[in-house]
């Protein structure tokens, strides 16, 4: 089973974090398969905090891969945008609407004779 979890680096009483994607058998700091984004709780500023590439997220939540409660947690606020985060995904818009077909006409014929009369006009021109 593939995790999506935190991976502790820093310093003592100095914590970043990794958000990283690896087997759930691995140790919390051991072999990661992808570095998808990273959570620094010593930052002042919210919105600078966590970082994340939505897309490889999206893409690992698509395969299988589930998120520990603390990772859950940060992706559900990145995408509620409560922090202010630049990098969350734009809120969902609804479907476009298809455009209708346009009516046919026959203006390929009508290019078609208009580009014959043309080459016999340059041609009787010469």
């Amino acid at each position: 089973m593939v995790r999506i979890r935190l991976k502790r680096m820093g310093r003592t009483h100095r914590p970043f974090y990794r958000i990283s994607v690896m087997d759930a058998q691995m140790k919390r700091d051991g072999k990661t398969i992808e570095d998808i984004g990273h959570y620094d709780p010593m930052v002042t500023d919210k919105s600078q905090r966590v970082t994340l590439n939505m897309e490889r997220l999206d893409y690992w939540i698509g395969v299988g891969a589930q998120p520990t409660e603390k990772v859950a947690v940060l992706i559900k606020k990145l995408k509620k945008n409560d922090w202010g985060v630049t990098n969350a995904p734009p809120a969902a818009q609804a479907p476009k609407q298809p455009e209708p077909p346009a009516p046919e006409e026959a203006p390929a014929e009508e290019a078609a004779e208009a580009s014959a009369e043309a080459t016999e006009e340059a041609a009787a021109a010469e």
